[in-house]
């Protein structure tokens, strides 16, 4: 499945909400367009993209998330106050569902993989607490030549 094509069955809820791989190089993020935030906008689904290229320790990445998500308390002191905040996003709501796009992510991966591995357990627990709501969350770890170990492909 390309990566097109496993974005309209995310969307359509024909595949299981998580944590994935998303094997496509970067995408433009504008609104009305037919760009992924477009597409998820149009399917009822609030769209969070977030620039890993901004974010290359823990407290970076905290300050991206306080903007990109609108954090009503601003910057998220730890991990768990961000998982917390995750799991709640009542400030934003969504018809359908959360899809958040975390680009660059090598970066901080290669400069802090403490940080990183934490990131990727804080998304997995916001994921499974979106799960069994009308509202999923899903989390497309883009990539192009770079893996993480033990994170599913999506496309």
């Amino acid at each position: 499945m390309d990566a097109n094509q496993a974005l309209q069955e995310l969307l359509a809820g024909r595949l299981k909400p998580g944590v994935y791989q998303w094997r496509t190089p970067p995408v433009p993020s504008a609104v009305g367009d037919t760009s992924w935030t477009g597409r998820a906008e149009e399917a009822g689904w609030r769209g969070f993209h977030l620039d890993g290229r901004r974010a290359r320790d823990s407290a970076s990445f905290l300050r991206l998330c306080a903007g990109v998500f609108d954090l009503p308390e601003g910057p998220a002191a730890d991990w768990d106050a961000l998982g917390d905040s995750l799991a709640d996003l009542s400030w934003a709501p969504a018809k359908n569902g959360y899809l958040v796009l975390y680009e660059s992510w090598a970066e901080l991966a290669d400069t802090d993989q403490q940080s990183f591995r934490a990131i990727l357990d804080m998304f997995a627990s916001a994921v499974k607490a979106w799960r069994d709501t009308p509202t999923p969350m899903t989390v497309l770890m883009s990539s192009v030549g770079v893996e993480v170990a033990g994170v599913p492909r999506l496309a």
